[in-house]
């Protein structure tokens, strides 16, 4: 009796201990600048340069986790940060921020997603609360980066740009 006690009292103080109340930092991007021809375009140099300074811009954030959608721009802008991790670069459906967003909830340490002008907002807008909700991105903006705080109490959402870092 006295063991099943001591078991009993051990699965509540890691069921305390879940991931849901360790704050963290989740980066929500669009990916960078893409050649403009093809359905699936590459990145443009630009692109590669901005995703580099992603990497720089995350380098000391301890990113645990890199999540993109199946897009060679969104992959290769992820690649330089899950690199830098050593890390593999998840894939997730743009099309399911429900999934995403409980995924997100779960997971341990800080995160990097990589998406697209008309899913990041929306994916940041999941944090928000009550808060003004963010509009998509046009097709011309490459420079955002929200920042989601997860804290015991709640979520806060900052809109930088790179040169803010």
């Amino acid at each position: 009796m006295k063991n099943l006690l001591l078991l009993f009292s051990l699965l509540l103080l890691l069921g305390a201990c879940t991931s849901q109340n360790s704050p963290k930092t989740i980066y929500i991007v669009r990916h960078a600048e893409k050649q403009l021809e093809g359905n699936d375009p590459e990145l443009a140099y630009v692109g590669g340069v901005r995703a580099l300074k992603l990497s720089q811009i995350l380098e000391k954030e301890d990113i645990k986790h890199v999540f993109s959608t199946d897009y060679i721009r969104t992959r290769n802008t992820a690649k330089p940060t899950a690199d830098q991790a050593e890390i593999e670069i998840e894939i997730y459906d743009p099309k399911n921020h429900d999934a995403l967003v409980e995924e997100l909830r779960k997971r341990e340490g800080n995160i990097l997603v990589v998406g697209h002008s008309n899913t990041v907002s929306q994916l940041a807008n999941y944090f928000v609360g009550d808060g003004e909700k963010f509009a998509d991105l046009t097709d011309l903006e490459y420079d955002y980066i929200y920042v989601v705080t997860l804290e015991k109490n709640g979520s806060k959402v900052e809109r930088k740009v790179y040169k803010d870092f």
